[in-house]
């Protein structure tokens, strides 16, 4: 095995920075900070407050110095307003590598992304039945899943982490109104995850969670939400792999 399989590669990871048009402070200083301590930095979705290209372009701006490889995917709201193809294009112009059903390899380490979808967890899970709508909300919970076993498959490293926006298991959700559980996240992400050999999964969109949980198999799952208190004490967790 490559001396870069061997060496631990250091990851800063976070989440919901939900960078606004009319905002008030930049992410440069954090940015600097993660380069100084991170090899890889992840951001594990909601990137904008309202998917606006204009809300990319100030996050690009902020990227553009940063002298690590950045990796992401999408969140909710980077879909709002309908523009998520100029959003991609703006932060892949700046090197962002995005992740939506594929996989990319740094340094020894496979990440693997999907935005994932709600539905539910364990037995109160959503199931296809009834109405239209409901069966096409499951359709695309499922679909998710597929794209993330999918990209799972491409991975040939020794060391993996998946980098989701919803949440795989109720654990790092906990924080959370209980009613809203289920608009949170879903089992069948963590099902598929399972199915792998998964050094650590990354979410965010529960702003209020838990930081830290497992899957049934034992894969480690962090809750990277800025908002989430983490051992940093800072807003991004740092993850050793």
């Amino acid at each position: 095995m490559a001396n870069d399989q061997r060496r631990k590669l250091r990851i800063a990871a976070v989440a919901d920075l939900h960078v606004k048009e009319d905002r008030e402070q930049s992410y440069k200083a954090l940015f600097a900070d993660i380069c100084a301590v991170a090899d890889v930095l992840v951001i594990a979705g909601d990137l904008t407050d309202l998917g606006k290209p204009k809300e990319a372009e100030l996050l690009a701006a902020d990227l553009r110095n940063c002298t690590v490889p950045v990796v992401a995917v999408l969140g909710n709201h980077d879909y709002e307003s309908g523009a998520v193809d100029e959003v991609m294009a703006i932060l892949t112009d700046v090197g962002v590598k995005l992740l939506n059903g594929r996989a990319v390899e740094i340094e020894g380490v496979g990440f693997v992304g999907v935005k994932g979808f709600a539905g539910g967890f364990g037995r109160y899970m959503l199931s296809s039945f009834g109405e239209p709508a409901i069966k096409a909300m499951v359709a695309e919970s499922v679909d998710e899943t597929m794209r993330l076993e999918n990209a799972m498959r491409q991975v040939r490293a020794s060391r993996s982490m998946v980098i989701l926006h919803y949440a795989p298991i109720t654990e790092t959700v906990v924080g959370e109104p209980p009613e809203i559980f289920p608009f949170l996240g879903s089992s069948r992400l963590a099902e598929t995850i399972d199915r792998f050999k998964v050094d650590a999964v990354v979410h965010g969109h529960a702003h209020r969670g838990s930081y830290e949980g497992r899957t049934p198999a034992g894969a480690p799952v962090f809750n990277v939400a800025a908002h989430i208190e983490k051992p940093t004490g800072k807003p991004y967790a740092l993850i050793e792999l």
